[in-house]
Parts: structure tokens; C-alpha cells; sequence
């Protein structure tokens, strides 16, 4: 009896392969195609999944990325952040103001980029005073040359004003080595007021200045810079006020740190001392020098050297 039911248990499993066996031959092409067809269809799903994954890699190159900071110019004269490269390269010019009791307050001197000042005759102090892009309506009063104001302005390749000056001093300026642009062979460059005493009246301005240097060629001054800080205040300070002693009380002088501005006050003859038409003077730099005096007998003209 068990037999008999293995039998046709292979009987029938026989049966259905054979029929299977038959029915893959009646659709073999449909069976290739459909195969075919899945084949295909994995191909292209890993294609667009290629192409969307380089898409996807193209878009994050194409992300913006942080523009870099702007480049920033300062002026060799001041340190001062200015507008561009050749704001840094405008000619520099220098000029002789007087510092008499007569000649106070001055005019434009608060503009100054840089000023020198020293004594430069019979105790009365004198400043060189140099300008690079500023431009002051008033600039004076305007007086004579001395020899080592035109050692000091030399190395900013600085256009000279004045109005004429001690014998070797002019003899210096005039030999073609320098930008000389004296008041008496440039009378249109400068004016005398109304409102002071001869010689303490001659007057120019930073435009008559500019308009002179650019009539004689003077475009630009190219020349080494002082090294510059960051020009924050300091809690400490190198010194929170300083003391001058020059010549005499008329002369004397002191500056004292303020902080809110980050200047030293300036003070002279015992009060502020101050511009006519910008109030009071205010460096953000002292530098104070003691040099030695040298007297030339075989060449004394007169004045201070």
C-alpha cells in the first residue's frame, strides 16, 4: 500500500515537470524579454541614481563661498586708512609756518599730516608743516626757509613753501635738488590778509598748493613710512603728558593724553594751544628729540642754523 502511493506521488511530480518543461519551450521569448526588460530596467535605476548623485556633487561646488575682505590702503604720511593705492602716492608738500606771538593762532596746522617744530631765530620757534591729500582752505601764516627744515622735509620728497629764507638755505633749495616752490617767484600761489601786520600776513591753501606742485610736475611723492601700531587707546600709555621746554614761557610747551580721543592735547605759552579755524591742536603722536646746537662763526648770516 505505501509503495503503491510513492509511485504515483513520482508519478505526478514527473507529470508536472514534464509540463513545466513544455511550457518554458512554448515562451521562451517571452521569458528573454521579460529578463531582458529587468536587466534594463536595474541599468537605468543605477544610472539615474549615477546622474543624480553628480548633480548633487556639481550643486555643492557651485556653493558661494566667503568673499574675502576688502583691501584697505594707508597713507605713508599719517598712517591714516585712505581710499586707494594712489591717494598713497599724492605729493607731499611742506610748509613754513610762523609761530610769533603775532603770528598765533595759525592757521591749518591742525590738518597737518606731520609738523616739525624747532627754533629759528632769536628763541621764536618755527613749523614745517607737511600735507599729503589734505587740503585746508587757510594755511599760514607763511614765513622763511631754514636749512635743516629742508634736511627734514627732503627724505618725504616734499615740495617746499616759504617765503625766501636764510642765504644757505635758499642757495640748497634753489641748486635744482629740490622742490622749491618759494613765494617769491610764485606770487599767484599766495595772498597777504588784511587782518595782520606785514611780516606776519602771507597766506596760501591746499589747493593753490596743488594746483602750483601740478603746474611744475610734482604728481607724487614716493618715500619710506614711519613703522605704524594698531593706534588703540591704552589703559597705560608711554607718558600721559609731556613737557617742552624750548626757548622761553612765550614757547614753551605741553601735551597731555586724552583718551576719549586718543590725542595729546596741546598747550602752548601756558594755554591751549589752538588752529583759527579748528580749534585746538591735538596729535596723536609726540616724538621729542634733543639734538645738539652747533654753532658756525665763518658762516653766520644772522639767523639760526
Amino acid at each position: 500500500m505505501n509503495i503503491e502511493k510513492i509511485d504515483k506521488s513520482g508519478q505526478k511530480k514527473n507529470a508536472r515537470w514534464e509540463s513545466f518543461k513544455e511550457w518554458v519551450k512554448k515562451h521562451i521569448l517571452a521569458i528573454v524579454l521579460v529578463v531582458s526588460a529587468a536587466v534594463i530596467a536595474g541599468v537605468f535605476i543605477i544610472a539615474i541614481r549615477s546622474i543624480k548623485y553628480e548633480q548633487t556633487a556639481s550643486v555643492e561646488l557651485k556653493l558661494p563661498t566667503k568673499k574675502p575682505a576688502p583691501k584697505k590702503f594707508y597713507s605713508p604720511l599719517t598712517g591714516m586708512e585712505i581710499a586707494n593705492e594712489a591717494a598713497a602716492k599724492l605729493p607731499v608738500t611742506g610748509v613754513m609756518i610762523e609761530n610769533s606771538p603775532a603770528a598765533r593762532p595759525q592757521s591749518g596746522l591742525k590738518k597737518a599730516g606731520v609738523v616739525y617744530e624747532a627754533v629759528a631765530e632769536g628763541g621764536i620757534t618755527r613749523f614745517l608743516a607737511l600735507y599729503q591729500g589734505e587740503k585746508p582752505a587757510l594755511i599760514g601764516p607763511v614765513r622763511s626757509l631754514r636749512l635743516y627744515y629742508l634736511s627734514w622735509a627732503a627724505p618725504y620728497k616734499a615740495s617746499i613753501a616759504h617765503v625766501g629764507g636764510s642765504p644757505n638755505a635758499l642757495s640748497q633749495v634753489r641748486n635744482g635738488n629740490y622742490r622749491d616752490i618759494d613765494q617769491f617767484f610764485n606770487d599767484g600761489s599766495y595772498w597777504r590778509s588784511r587782518d595782520r601786520y606785514a611780516p606776519h600776513n602771507v597766506y596760501t591753501s591746499g589747493e593753490k598748493l596743488d594746483q602750483l606742485n601740478s603746474a611744475k610736475g610734482y604728481n607724487n611723492s614716493e618715500f619710506t613710512s614711519f613703522a605704524r601700531a594698531d593706534g588703540k587707546p591704552v589703559e597705560s600709555p608711554n607718558a600721559t603728558s609731556v613737557n617742552i621746554n624750548l626757548s622761553g614761557s612765550l614757547y614753551n610747551t605741553s601735551y597731555a593724553y586724552d583718551k576719549t580721543s586718543n590725542s595729546y592735547l596741546r598747550s602752548m605759552a601756558g594755554a591751549p594751544h589752538t588752529d583759527r579755524e579748528d580749534g585746538q591742536i591735538a596729535p596723536n603722536t609726540v616724538v621729542a628729540m634733543e639734538v645738539g646746537v652747533e654753532a658756525r662763526a665763518q658762516n653766520y648770516d644772522g639767523y639760526e642754523d
